[in-house]
């Protein structure tokens, strides 16, 4: 077991352990103990009760985070013909096609988000043991198998987020920055729960959400009242 710091020690004793937090109270608490030098991302960590070695429980999807993210999101799309032009437009940082695929394959990976057009797909699946791991793969159920690169590209630029359940029933995402107003932090995290929601397979039986947890890069976890987030949700 990992030997934690005495900073992280410190901040580990203003939380009570034992409790649930409701969200507006977890946000706040999580802002006030965050202590390092630079902007922390505030991350949300979710067990769900699926099997994900059943190919129908199997839970991924993408959500546009209403504030953002507060970072640049690098873009890049490999496609050929029309859709290049309509993905410069939007935004997209590196756009092609061989050029861009050769460039993966001998290992340069500077992009947080790849969208691809369906027409490339044949050649780009070839990558998919240098993409596949580092969750890098188009797909066409997070919507970056597309031809409308246009609407796509924005989406990544304003905050969109893919997500997927690992191999032990858990699902991680970004929320946003410590810096965020609380207000904003609650709008993503009830935005993305909700489409947790959305995306649960229609063959799941009993608990699908059965714990969350919200953090900072360097902070200690909280764990959430789920009942208090559901209760926001249907408010919103």
């Amino acid at each position: 077991m990992a030997k934690h710091g005495k900073r992280y020690v410190a901040l580990l004793e203003k939380i009570d352990k034992s409790k649930e937090y409701q969200l507006d109270e977890a946000l706040k608490t999580i802002k006030e103990i965050a202590s390092t030098k630079f902007d922390e991302t505030v991350e949300l960590a979710v067990e769900l009760g699926v099997d994900p070695r059943k190919a129908d429980q199997m839970v991924r999807g993408s959500v546009v985070l209403p504030r953002g993210l507060g970072k640049t999101t690098r873009v890049a799309v490999i496609t050929r013909g029309e859709e290049e032009k309509e993905a410069i437009e939007a935004g997209a940082d590196y756009v092609g096609y061989q050029d861009l695929i050769e460039k993966i394959r001998g290992g340069w990976l500077e992009f947080d988000a790849l969208v691809a057009t369906p027409d490339v797909m044949p050649e780009l699946a070839k990558l998919g043991k240098v993409l596949g791991p580092r969750g890098l793969m188009p797909s066409p159920k997070t919507g970056t198998v597309t031809k409308d690169v246009g609407r796509v590209v924005r989406e990544l630029k304003m905050g969109r987020i893919e997500f997927r359940v690992d191999k032990t029933g858990n699902v991680h995402v970004p929320v946003g920055k410590v810096s965020f107003p609380e207000s904003a932090l609650k709008e993503n995290v009830l935005a993305f729960f909700q489409e947790l929601i959305n995306v649960r397979p229609k063959t799941m039986k009993g608990t699908y959400i059965k714990q969350a947890y919200i953090s900072t890069t360097m902070g200690p976890s909280i764990k959430l009242d789920l009942n208090s987030i559901l209760q926001q949700m249907e408010r919103v």
